[in-house]
């Protein structure tokens, strides 16, 4: 039994993951040149508690049992997972109206812990909040994570039981004969496989298409953000949402794991033909600014490092689109819109036991479900670097002054799939800080060049077309 996924985003390096564990061979596909730099590259890393979804849809169905598996998830992977919880706030009568809403279809959803507080027992608990708040509705299970680095974990995993990994290798036809899938094609070769599983983010419909399925249409919906730095993680204790709009979840204000605070997105609506368009307009940070200070008017301007948009693919019944077809062995992961981080999990878990069902695939003995991560040696006991670096003194040269991010950390990061300077930084920070690499650029160019085996001209940011350097001035 030979199984695709088609998309390695958080949702398709999960589902990969899953199927590992049972008695197949899992191929991995993804179009960029890393594991997510899809939806999940430019995500708010919010694991929602599932009070904003409608009943009886799937994410609803979702969100809550994946809410409950990232602790285990996060253990297993070494990944960063924090529970801050979080306030939905209310300024109008209207908007409180909106609170009791969203209490009772989060009930109704197995959320627990939900709780409507009052304007005084909100500013005790969040004394920057806009003083102007009428009540805030209390979501105990909410947490914080990094995207990007849940996928690469999983991927690493996965690796690790037997996933065969096609990086920068997209998907350009599915062969489909007397209704079942035969094979995936790319422009290096064709793929026999029993089984395709479509997570392909922003092109799940593309991929639909070539099975001779159209029901499936996406466009991209872009979110900005603005990043603030260290210093003002301290700001807000929690994710802070306003009342939602039926369009979104609304401008937020939330701190990262890794202790900067995080404002937006916005959400704007764009053609099908623009899932490429990651740029950031004025209007719209002006918009994320607006939306961010009506729930903490004194959010520090000045602190901000970086603005960056990302798209999450959207569609006309605002649901996700998950499970069997009439194409025999083609699966939906598709249209997995916000909550689709946080449902990840458990949708990775409930479709690879359907495949499971469908093929009558055992279950592997021997699965291995720990990842070690990177260590840090900033975050580590004294005693703990200085045996890293006893053992190889790499461990102890800082190259990312701003992270603390040591040459050790990048050659391992280099050792374990990173082929470019956004490689090292998803996997490292090394690049992520006050400074945006302006003092460390050079020097992790000069590391990958090294490793790699390469000229510092043949080294890229992000893949083919972004080169930092052109070639030697002498020779």
């Amino acid at each position: 039994m030979r199984i695709a996924v088609i998309g390695a985003g958080a949702v398709g390096t999960l589902i990969a993951r899953e199927l590992c564990r049972y008695e197949a061979e899992v191929l991995l596909f993804e179009r960029e040149p890393d594991v997510g730099w899809g939806v999940t590259k430019a995500n708010s890393g919010i694991v929602h508690a599932g009070f904003h979804d409608e009943p009886g849809t799937l994410r609803a169905r979702f969100c809550a049992p994946g809410n409950g598996l990232f602790p285990e998830l996060a253990e297993e992977l070494e990944v960063p997972f924090r529970r801050t919880g979080a306030y939905v706030l209310a300024f109008t009568e209207e908007e409180c109206a909106t609170l009791r809403e969203l209490r009772a279809q989060g009930a109704e959803n197995g959320v627990p812990g939900l709780e409507i507080h009052g304007r005084e027992e909100v500013l005790a608990r969040e004394p920057r909040v806009n003083p102007e708040v009428h009540a805030g509705l209390w979501s105990p299970t909410v947490g914080i994570t990094l995207p990007w680095e849940l996928a690469i974990a999983a991927v690493e995993n996965a690796l690790a039981n037997g996933l065969e990994l096609h990086l920068g290798e997209p998907v350009t036809g599915i062969e489909v004969s007397q209704g079942r899938v035969r094979a995936v094609c790319t422009g290096v070769g064709r793929y026999r496989v029993d089984a395709v599983v479509n997570a392909a983010g922003l092109f799940a419909d593309h991929i639909a298409r070539m099975a001779g399925l159209d029901g499936l249409a996406l466009h991209p919906r872009r979110g900005e953000y603005v990043l603030l730095d260290e210093t003002t993680g301290d700001l807000v204790n929690v994710v802070l949402f306003p009342a939602p709009t039926e369009k979104s979840k609304g401008i937020l204000v939330l701190p990262t794991v890794d202790g900067g605070l995080l404002l937006g997105p916005n959400a704007r609506d764009l053609p099908a033909e623009a899932r490429e368009a990651t740029e950031t307009t004025r209007e719209g940070l002006e918009e994320v600014i607006a939306g961010a200070r009506r729930l903490v008017p004194e959010v520090p301007l000045s602190r901000a490092i970086k603005t960056f948009a990302g798209l999450r693919p959207e569609s006309p019944q605002k649901d996700f689109v998950l499970g069997d077809t009439e194409v025999k062995g083609f699966y939906q992961a598709a249209a997995m819109r916000s909550p689709g981080l946080t449902a990840a999990p458990a949708v990775a878990r409930w479709l690879a036991r359907e495949i499971s069902l469908a093929h009558s695939l055992p279950e592997k003995t021997g699965f291995r479900p720990k990842r070690k991560r990177i260590p840090h040696p900033a975050d580590l006991p004294e005693a703990e670097w200085e045996a890293l670096i006893r053992e190889d003194s790499r461990w102890g040269r800082v190259i990312c002054f701003c992270n603390r991010v040591t040459e050790g950390e990048i050659v391992e990061a280099i050792r374990r799939g990173a082929r470019t300077l956004d490689g090292v930084k998803f996997r490292t920070r090394a690049g992520f800080g006050r400074c945006q690499g302006g003092f460390c650029t050079d020097r992790i160019l000069a590391i990958l060049a090294r490793e790699l085996g390469k000229g510092p001209w043949e080294v890229t940011a992000r893949g083919e077309g972004s080169r930092i350097v052109l070639g030697e001035v002498r020779p």
